[in-house]
């Protein structure tokens, strides 16, 4: 089935169409010329890649002006005139702490946005893109790219192809062929040649939100040494170089890059557990509701599942703020990850300011939260291994309405400007060894 697809204007008056499907937190799609968010639909391994990221977030796809579905009479497009369909996707659908996802010609939109509005996105991930377009070929070829497509439309377009996929699937030519559908052979022309001219490498270190570069290293479209020169100009970026030729993420070994994103997100993505040494950090947090059936058994079943109520949508409205990802419903509480504690602690502390003005008949839920980091094992949807289950025991630990935590996630948030209590070295059920725990006192998002 395909997506539901709807139109946004920009704010100089382009039509823009948008493509949304899945659940959870937003991730925006900022794609490279040439798309149409329909035909890309039908191709199999386009769809299972994005039903695989859209098992854990809303994914918002969108085609650029002069692109597929959107506004197909457009002249003199630009940098700006490109920000601005990014801006109205973003800001008629009122997404906000959004992971942008910026692949080929798209990144530098991506850049873009992510320098300019760092308070509203989450994460970033750039895909086989670039900062600097005149360092992506030659002057002469890129001056060939262009002129062919302008003067033999069909050949241009299939150059195309060849550089984004050289090994072709059986179906590549047949998709070449709907390409006119998408896009006009003279505004292809003019958006390749405005992707040779664009740079953002200034942005580069103003880039202060956590970011991930995947790039293949034997693409033909855009030279592995620029995935690579953008990582390094990005403050803390985290570069992940895939194997292969084809260009698109799905259409060679998807899995790969699916893992990097999951660990990288701290969500399960790609088949079965994966543990290795290039693994990301996650923050694990645990909630409860501290007395649960002693609570139910007092108030009633009506009473006692209303704070039930009350916990999920302050602890749900709190992952959405602070960019966790829900992994399970407990029955008495949520368990959640982060990809990093900072987020975590501000989450619990975000939690238990919200739950303080909360009550149901006359009582509001005490909850205890307990978080820990470490590389946890994903499967099935679900994180496994000695770091969630810590952090379940240091949950446990806990008084209601206390934020205790361990020492690794206490090192890690220095310098975030949060306070930490030492709650002393505590015997956990599984361990053999007391752990030192630390209760978390007032102190700052800083997400």
């Amino acid at each position: 089935m395909q997506p539901a697809i709807r139109f946004v204007n920009a704010a100089d008056g382009a039509s823009i169409a948008v493509a949304t499907h899945g659940n959870g937190p937003p991730l925006v799609f900022v794609r490279g010329w040439i798309s149409h968010i329909e035909q890309m639909w039908e191709d199999p391994a386009f769809r299972s890649y994005w039903s695989a990221l859209a098992a854990h977030f809303t994914v918002i796809r969108y085609d650029t002006r002069g692109n597929g579905m959107s506004g197909r009479d457009v002249h003199d497009i630009d940098n700006d005139a490109l920000m601005l369909d990014l801006e109205a996707v973003i800001g008629t659908l009122g997404l906000r702490d959004i992971v942008l996802y910026g692949q080929c010609f798209g990144g530098p939109t991506a850049i873009t946005y992510a320098a300019r509005r760092p308070n509203n996105v989450r994460a970033l991930i750039l895909d086989g893109t670039y900062a600097d377009g005149d360092a992506i070929t030659s002057v002469a070829r890129r001056e060939r790219i262009v002129q062919t497509l302008r003067d033999l439309p069909e050949a241009g377009l299939l150059l195309m192809s060849h550089y984004t996929q050289p090994n072709p699937r059986g179906e590549r030519f047949s998709q070449v062929t709907a390409k006119p559908a998408a896009i006009h052979p003279e505004v292809a022309a003019e958006l390749y040649a405005l992707a040779f001219r664009t740079d953002v490498s200034r942005l580069l270190p103003d880039i202060a939100v956590p970011a991930l570069v995947l790039h293949r290293r034997n693409t033909l479209a855009i030279p592995f040494r620029l995935g690579r020169a953008l990582a390094g100009a990005i403050p803390d970026a985290r570069f992940v170089p895939l194997e292969g030729k084809a260009h698109n993420p799905w259409d060679e070994r998807p899995d790969d890059a699916l893992a990097a994103i999951g660990e990288f997100l701290g969500v399960p993505l790609g088949p079965g557990p994966r543990r290795d040494d290039g693994a990301a950090l996650a923050a694990i947090l645990f909630t409860d509701i501290e007395a649960s059936t002693e609570t139910t058994t007092r108030l009633g079943d009506a009473a006692g599942q209303a704070l039930v109520r009350t916990h999920n949508a302050v602890v749900r409205q709190a992952l959405r703020e602070h960019g966790g990802n829900e992994i399970k419903h407990t029955g008495d509480g949520l368990m959640a990850s982060f990809i990093t504690p900072s987020r975590a602690v501000a989450c619990a502390l975000s939690i238990q300011r919200a739950l303080a003005g909360h009550g149901e008949a006359g009582v509001a839920p005490r909850v205890r939260i307990g978080i820990n980091a470490g590389e946890p094992v994903s499967e099935e949807g679900d994180l496994f291994g000695t770091s969630v289950q810590l952090a379940r025991r240091i949950c446990d630990a806990g008084a209601g309405g206390a934020i205790l935590v361990s020492n690794v996630v206490r090192e890690l948030c220095a310098g975030k400007g949060f306070e930490f209590r030492e709650h002393g070295a505590v015997t956990l059920k599984g361990f053999p060894e007391p752990v030192r725990l630390y209760q978390v006192g007032a102190g700052k998002d800083d997400r």
